[in-house]
């Protein structure tokens, strides 16, 4: 019996010693498939993630300034409206602010915080739920730049390498400097300069600790914590901030009470285009060279646009209409041009009356006859061929075969009367059609279209005798830089940009225009001059002998006062004023250059 049990405990442990032998191997080989998944996983997790090297070169997309000649901030261009600021120039309260919310032991751990993130796993099973996270403002900075916002073990492993490869290749005060850099702050605000000036219409060196506090809760949830749209919401998460920062020792007890009595911001700070239509010309001329730069580089655009005079220029706009409506001329439009003498650059751009309302540049995509704002150009072909202001041209009844035989034109004076045989001073002092069409005929039509693309004019003037008075359509632009060369001898490129620098200020290019050139010698100039002088002492536009200072000057009126003009200039602007409709129906009867369009021109050059 003793035998029998003996052999069966034999047995037994034999059985057991051939099972573990099978069994513990068996375990062995699963361990090691399960590190090598575990490694293989790790290896194609880690294969692809970027080189932090890459901070070194970081450049966030930022918004480029557009500033005046006098330093004014025109616009801001962006696409994430955002102006990068060193760690160094953040108050370190700024900085506490956002690390009490985020991230209380952030100087202390090296990237990832696994007290934090066992605190956070106990609260989320009392919970129930997912209901705190336990990243690192450098987790957070890890997933900004490098990796996609999705929910997966996948990125949190990824993250959480990116981190600790972060903090040890940057200091703290770097990390924070990036991560508040790269934040969204709501309201199209990327970065915490750009939320100070959107929330508070200031820089972020001088937010106070209630306004740090209020945009460490922000990016949380834009939407649900905006002051704007959920105002008790924004103050709850704003005090708890405070409350936080100081639990953690940044404020004291007196700061603390202190901060929470300041109110809420109730409206954003926003950048509306400031002189808006030189803005639009200046886009469009910038962005077949910078692209997508223009709109992401930080880059520091400065323009000739003085905005003193800017604001003279919409005022005079807005003062010649308003005046145009109280006479029952309803719709109606303006634009102005004003250039400087010295260099060419704009000085003032006025496309209408309201950009927010229609963007169509009148001084730019207007083509427009220009009526007798046209004439100096061909009095300029007739002195280029040796006449002078002083001889006598004839103003009488004189005919023209039109494109066909059967078609005759007979050009008319606008008083309906012929003078006989006048000077040529008088001649264009009046504004005589019929003496200005024997000029042309004496000179040529094609020499006064040489004359006119010389000055610089691009659009087609048809080479018709009804060109001479102004009959091809053209741009203000062209027309006031054509005034320009009338009063120095000179053709400049139509110049809108002194100079750009890039976000470190190191220049990228200078003047976007040539030299300008010389095409009329003295003779002319004074010639010209002394005969635009006499359409202001004794012609057309002897209203604009009021101001103080010389000026020289054309008026011009289409037929049945369609489009109405002033164009002229003094020792230091060249100024061109159009008034008329879009739809070319007429502006009123007598509604011509020097009622409609001259007092725009004078009330400007009044402001001057």
């Amino acid at each position: 019996m003793a035998e029998r049990t003996a052999e069966k405990t034999v047995a037994k442990k034999k059985a057991k010693t051939s099972k573990a032998s099978i069994i513990l191997p068996l375990i062995l080989i699963v361990i090691a498939v399960s590190l090598g998944f575990f490694s293989g996983y790790l290896f194609w997790a880690f294969s692809d993630l970027p080189k932090i090297r890459q901070l070194e070169q970081y450049a966030p997309l930022e918004s480029s300034i557009v500033y005046s000649a006098d330093n004014e901030i025109l616009a801001e261009l962006f696409v994430e409206r955002r102006t990068f600021v060193p760690y160094f120039s953040i108050p370190q309260h700024v900085k506490n602010a956002f690390i009490a919310v985020e991230d209380a032991r952030f100087y202390k751990h090296s990237g990832i915080d696994f007290v934090r993130i066992v605190g956070a796993m106990i609260e989320d099973i009392k919970a129930g739920g997912f209901v705190q996270g336990g990243s690192t403002i450098t987790q957070q900075l890890a997933k900004m730049l490098f990796l996609k916002p999705e929910r997966s073990i996948n990125r949190k492993v990824k993250e959480a390498a990116l981190s600790i490869q972060i903090e040890r290749h940057y200091t703290k005060d770097e990390i924070i400097g990036l991560y508040l850099n790269q934040a969204y702050f709501g309201t199209r605000a990327y970065g915490i300069e750009a939320a100070a000036f959107t929330y508070f219409g200031k820089t972020a060196s001088n937010l106070s600790i209630a306004e740090a506090a209020l945009l460490s809760a922000i990016p949380k949830a834009p939407s649900t914590y905006s002051p704007f749209k959920n105002a008790q919401k924004s103050l709850n998460r704003r005090n708890y901030a405070i409350r936080k920062m100081l639990e953690n020792g940044f404020i004291d007890e007196r700061q603390h009470d202190a901060a929470l009595k300041e109110p809420l911001p109730t409206i954003p700070h926003t950048r509306k285009y400031k002189s808006p239509y030189f803005l639009d010309y200046v886009k469009n001329t910038l962005e077949d060279d910078y692209d997508e730069k223009l709109y992401t580089a930080g880059l520091k655009i400065y323009t000739t646009l003085d905005y003193r005079l800017q604001r003279a220029a919409e005022h005079a706009v807005d003062f010649g209409v308003s005046i145009l409506n109280k006479r029952g001329r309803k719709n109606v439009q303006a634009a102005l041009l004003a250039v400087d003498l010295k260099t060419g650059g704009i000085k003032a751009m006025v496309g209408g009356t309201d950009f927010w309302e229609t963007q169509f540049n009148r001084v730019t995509q207007a083509v427009r006859q220009p009526g007798s704002s046209f004439k100096p150009i061909v009095y300029l072909a007739a002195f280029n061929q040796g006449f002078s202001p002083e001889d006598v041209i004839y103003d009488g009844p004189i005919s023209f075969t039109g494109r066909n035989k059967a078609d005759v034109w007979v050009p008319q004076n606008y008083e309906r009367e012929y003078r006989g045989d006048v000077p040529i001073r008088f001649a264009l002092a009046h504004s005589l059609n019929a003496a200005t069409v024997y000029l042309a005929d004496k000179v040529g039509i094609k020499n006064v279209i040489e004359t006119a693309k010389m000055l610089g004019i691009k659009s087609t003037i048809q080479p018709y005798m009804p060109s001479a008075l102004g009959a091809s359509d053209m741009t203000l632009l062209e027309l006031v830089y054509a005034y320009a060369a009338f009063a120095t001898g000179k053709r400049f490129d139509h110049l809108s940009v002194e100079r750009i620098v890039d976000r470190d200020g190191l220049l990228l290019e200078e003047q976007k225009a040539a030299p300008p050139k010389a095409i009329l010698d003295n003779l002319a100039v004074e010639e010209m001059k002394t005969i635009l002088r006499a359409v202001i002492t004794e012609g057309t536009g002897r209203a604009a002998m009021s101001l103080p200072q010389t000026v020289y000057g054309k008026t011009g009126t289409t037929d049945d006062y369609v489009d109405a003009w002033f164009l002229g200039f003094d020792n230091n602007l060249a100024v061109g004023v159009w008034v008329g409709r879009d739809n070319h129906r007429p502006i009123g009867e007598k509604e011509t250059g020097a009622h409609a369009a001259l007092p725009i021109w004078m009330e400007f050059m009044k402001n001057e």
